[in-house]
């Protein structure tokens, strides 16, 4: 097995009807299951307390980078070996976490979750999202010479060794919205960590909604390969 316990991160705003059930779905594969409510209004936090997690609250909200930065570091502070990041809106399927924890246990130090692949798949997913998604693959394995099918999936299994590297720096605060899970992809791959996708199902219940908003959004998860790439951030 891949050293060291395990530990799910996820990151959530306003996800009272969902969060329960997330939990639920985690316990069997991990050790220990973080909540971060990032600044919910809702009862987020109450509902994933009363199903088992350790919830982290933060005042406001800053953004799924700084609330996946907090479970990070929390895990780091408790000596947990691997981290799983997966929505706290019932997309992801728990059920899929061993197969990320297999490459681990076959060497490997982070492991993308990829609707994209043979054997991964997608419900009810909108056209938009299809369109999109498949553009800014194209436009991550470009810049990184690297093939990526799935750059925006939130399903992700590496170990929390990554984050000690001196070479990458998560305490940035221009990382707070979406930017923080491309850029920590990104320097995985550049920094040469032994980096692979593996299939997963994503589902979108809700007709594919999305708290992200179109023209802001999309430019914080495409900005950072573009810092990288040109060298104006680190």
């Amino acid at each position: 097995m891949a050293k060291g316990k395990r530990v799910a991160i996820t990151p959530c705003l306003n996800e009272e009807h969902a969060i329960a059930k997330v939990v639920r779905k985690l316990r069997p594969w991990v050790d220990l299951i973080i909540v971060v409510d990032d600044g919910s209004t809702d009862r987020t936090a109450e509902m994933a307390k009363k199903a088992g997690a350790t919830v982290l609250r933060h005042k406001k909200n800053l953004g799924a980078g700084a609330a996946i930065r907090t479970g990070i570091q929390y895990a780091l502070r408790k000596g947990y070996g691997i981290c799983v990041v997966l929505g706290g809106d019932d997309q992801d399927d728990p059920h899929e976490i061993p197969r990320l924890i297999r490459k681990l246990d076959e060497g490997y130090d982070f492991v993308q979750g990829s609707r994209r692949l043979k054997g991964g798949r997608t419900v009810d997913m909108p056209l938009f999202r299809r369109i999109t998604t498949k553009g800014y693959s194209a436009f991550f394995s470009m810049l990184i010479g690297k093939r990526i099918t799935d750059g925006t999936n939130g399903f992700r299994a590496f170990r929390t060794r990554i984050c000690k590297d001196k070479r990458i720096n998560l305490n940035q605060k221009w990382l707070n919205r979406y930017e923080l899970e491309p850029y920590l992809f990104y320097k995985a791959i550049q920094l040469g960590y032994r980096v692979i996708e593996v299939p997963v199902t994503k589902r979108y219940p809700d007709g594919g909604y999305t708290k992200m908003e179109q023209l802001r959004d999309y430019w914080s998860i495409s900005r950072p390969l573009l810092f990288l790439r040109l060298g104006v951030r680190k």
